[in-house]
């Protein structure tokens, strides 16, 4: 299971009615490695000049597990895109990047979003995240 939903957060979907900054702080709590990298990201993106931040440290599997449960699913990477206002990029199991919203026009994200980067970024160990 991705996420431990409370019961009035699901009461909330059942009406129709999710305030999403709740549904954010179930991800912040279920998922607390994938919310507090990309919340560390984030603070890179907009405190510095570069075009986008990015993390390169292999995780722990289940740290790895936790990463890919958040990108993976729209609703959650989405909601986190709009929470941080950021674009996420996604290169494998640890590799992920935040850009500026709008970034995905440009060049810098293309490239790293390429079927050539992709490539690039293989690597024997981790060939089963």
């Amino acid at each position: 299971m991705s996420l431990d939903v409370s019961p009035t957060l699901l009461a909330q979907a059942e009406r129709d009615e999710v305030d999403e900054s709740a549904f954010v702080d179930t991800v912040r709590t279920s998922l607390p490695y994938a919310y507090r990298l990309i919340s560390r990201l984030t603070g890179e993106l907009w405190g510095g000049t570069a075009e986008f931040a990015d993390n390169t440290t292999a995780p722990t599997e289940a740290e790895r597990a936790q990463l890919l449960r958040a990108l993976a699913s729209d609703a959650i990477r989405g909601s986190l895109e709009r929470h941080f206002n950021v674009r996420l990029a996604f290169q494998n199991c640890h590799r992920v990047a935040v850009f500026h919203p709008g970034a995905e026009q440009g060049e810098t994200y293309r490239r790293f979003t390429s079927v050539r980067a992709q490539l690039l970024n293989q690597s024997p160990e981790f060939r089963d995240c």
